[in-house]
């Protein structure tokens, strides 16, 4: 069997029977899309304005296909059927034949809207008529033509012949069968269609620009690093990209036109542009395809960044201002075992403190069942697990920590039970031992105050689980000092996580930027606007993230998302940070996710 198929797929089941396609528009995307449907046996009739624009796209489809021949995906004569079933011409009227124009003309209203009204008069009755707008109105494109329940959106995503997502615009008036028909055609395409409503950004870009227009905003105000911001993403949530990397891939103009849009239409504060957007727009630093953006590339259009003066240098590199040999970690659950782990791993010895002999020793347990697990699988030895297991001790009573260097509290998330302890570790510990806390959401600074020592109190937020996950936020109090700072970059470094430091204010980075992009994401489904699992197809397939906002939320629970939501609205006083309601009747009701078997989906059966 071929990566090409030969005839178009017009069986009984499959509606409308679609055999002629017109494409508006030859650029990137509407080659993009030509090539899509010849690939799979449909003829194709492509327009664009000029001679030396057809020939442009012409050159588009050669390319491209030439690469799909050169990496065995087609072979010469597959690709030279592919290329005989284009078409291409600078005159609309021949469309007249097609089934379907797909129109991907450049992202104007006007122009779109006379393409609209010209096709109108040239096709027949029942040829569906769709865009390709990634933000525009698809109903007031529709109200070009006499017949608007026959126009759809169908939002492909670049690159058109690899990726599987296009988001299907319904308007108002969409007929339910033109719908269906559209559906089922790019099903038939190899394409993962999702239903959305009629509103600037569709799912996408609506959830994805929100989140990059934060992590710009959270950049504007110098709250953590360019670099920073981006490895929190990478590392914290696995993110295949960090959002300031990600606009400049996008480009800073282009994220600037859709957040407009966005803004216009919603008038949601979260999508109205931040102002360093607009500025560096303003200066030409558009992201790659300038050279410049938030990072500074080796040429236009390079992936390759270079240094530039806001680089870090060799020399500015973390160093150890604290001789940190012995480390106490008080806490007996999974994120407590999960560091003790990553320390006594890491060649520290570690004590473990707890409240009673039993979940002490359950550290080593657990501990012990890790390291079997990964001898199992090859990935470490008996001699290392009795190396590691050697450097873990435990008690029962706080005052045997004091000879250590570093104590890292692992405790619940409850604020009067952590001062209380901060109180003790105060009066326990000697000068200068360093003390940490993982809290994800609480106050670091409350903790400080009640010390005789704020100057040595930090956050160490690490992920969970604690020995897989790479990242660990390295949160500084307005007490901080800059040596207790620096000392904790450096011992993350050295046992074996990247640390990106910010500022003690609710979220840190990680939390910050992922939970109002759930938010969103909750409000979207209450509004009736696309279905849980077309939302998360979305994001996972358009964006490239590991889950969709829904899986992710029944995996933290929605009774902690809930927690960490209400924390960053009372913390910024942003209406569009209010929890969704729909979350909160969904805690009211027990219904917390895959703990309970049920949360937006029910894992009742499963």
């Amino acid at each position: 069997m071929t990566s090409l198929e030969t005839t178009p797929d017009t069986s009984a089941d499959a509606g409308r029977d679609f055999t002629a396609i017109g494409v508006v528009g030859l650029g990137t995307m509407g080659a993009g899309i030509a090539e899509v449907f010849a690939r799979h046996g449909f003829a194709v009739v492509g327009v664009e304005l000029s001679e030396e624009s057809v020939a442009r796209g012409r050159q588009y489809l050669e390319h491209s296909t030439g690469r799909a021949v050169r990496r065995g995906k087609l072979t010469e004569e597959e690709q030279a059927e592919l290329l005989g079933r284009v078409t291409l011409t600078t005159s609309l009227k021949d469309l007249a034949d097609v089934d379907l124009v797909v129109e991907a003309a450049v992202e104007s209203m006007a122009t779109k809207q006379a393409i609209f009204r010209e096709l109108d008069a040239i096709v027949g009755p029942d040829t569906v008529l769709a865009t390709n707008t990634s933000s525009l109105s698809v109903t007031e494109l529709s109200s070009a033509t006499s017949r608007p329940g026959r126009v759809v959106g169908v939002h492909f995503f670049n690159p058109a012949p690899v990726q599987k997502l296009v988001e299907v615009v319904r308007t108002v008036v969409t007929e339910p069968a033109v719908l269906d028909d559209v559906q089922a055609l790019l099903g038939r395409l190899g394409k993962s269609p999702v239903v959305c409503g009629d509103k600037a950004g569709f799912i996408a870009n609506t959830l994805l620009f929100g989140y990059l227009n934060h992590a710009a905003s959270m950049f504007e105000g110098r709250y953590a690093s360019r670099e920073d911001i981006d490895a929190a993403m990478r590392f914290g949530c696995g993110y295949p990209m960090g959002p300031l990397a990600l606009l400049d891939l996008i480009g800073l103009d282009t994220a600037y036109e859709i957040l407009e849009t966005m803004y216009r239409q919603g008038r949601d504060r979260l999508h109205a542009p931040t102002p360093i957007l607009k500025q560096m727009v303003t200066a030409g630093l558009l992201g790659r395809k300038t050279g410049r953006g938030f990072y500074t590339y080796e040429a236009p259009d390079s992936p390759v960044v270079v240094a530039d003066a806001a680089t870090p240098s060799a020399d500015e590199l973390p160093q150890l201002r604290h001789d940190i040999r012995r480390v106490g970690v008080v806490g007996t659950g999974t994120m407590a075992s999960g560091i003790v782990e990553v320390f006594a791993k890491a060649g520290y010895d570690v004590l473990v403190v707890g409240r009673s002999a039993d979940k002490v020793d359950g550290v080593s347990a657990t501990v012990t069942r890790s390291f079997d697990k990964q001898i199992q699988r090859g990935r470490a030895t008996e001699e290392a697990k009795a190396e590691v297991l050697a450097r873990i001790s435990g008690t029962t009573s706080l005052e045997d920590l004091a000879s250590v260097d570093l104590v890292v509290e692992a405790i619940a998330e409850d604020l009067a039970v952590k001062t209380t302890l901060f109180e003790n570790l105060d009066e326990i510990c000697k000068p200068g031992a360093i003390l940490a806390t993982t809290t994800s959401s609480l106050p670091i600074i409350a903790m400080a105050t009640v010390t005789s020592r704020p100057q040595d109190v930090v956050g160490m937020h690490f992920f969970n689980p604690a020995t897989v996950m790479k990242l660990v936020e390295v949160v500084s109090t307005v007490a901080t000092s800059d040596e207790v700072t620096e000392t904790t970059r450096a011992l993350c470094a050295a046992v074996g996580k990247v640390a990106v430091s910010c500022g003690d204010r609710a979220g840190f980075i990680v939390n910050a930027l992922l939970f109002p992009y759930l938010n969103d994401a909750v409000k979207m489904l209450e509004a009736h606007y696309a279905t849980a699992d077309d939302i998360d197809v979305a994001m996972k397939q358009g964006c490239a993230l590991p889950m969709g906002p829904f899986e992710l939320l029944d995996v933290v629970g929605n009774d902690v998302s809930l927690a960490i939501q209400r924390e960053l609205y009372l913390e910024f006083r942003e209406p569009g940070f209010a929890p969704a309601p729909l979350l909160e009747h969904l805690v009211t009701a027990g219904y917390l996710g895959r703990k309970t078997k049920r949360g937006f989906r029910d894992y009742s059966a499963r």
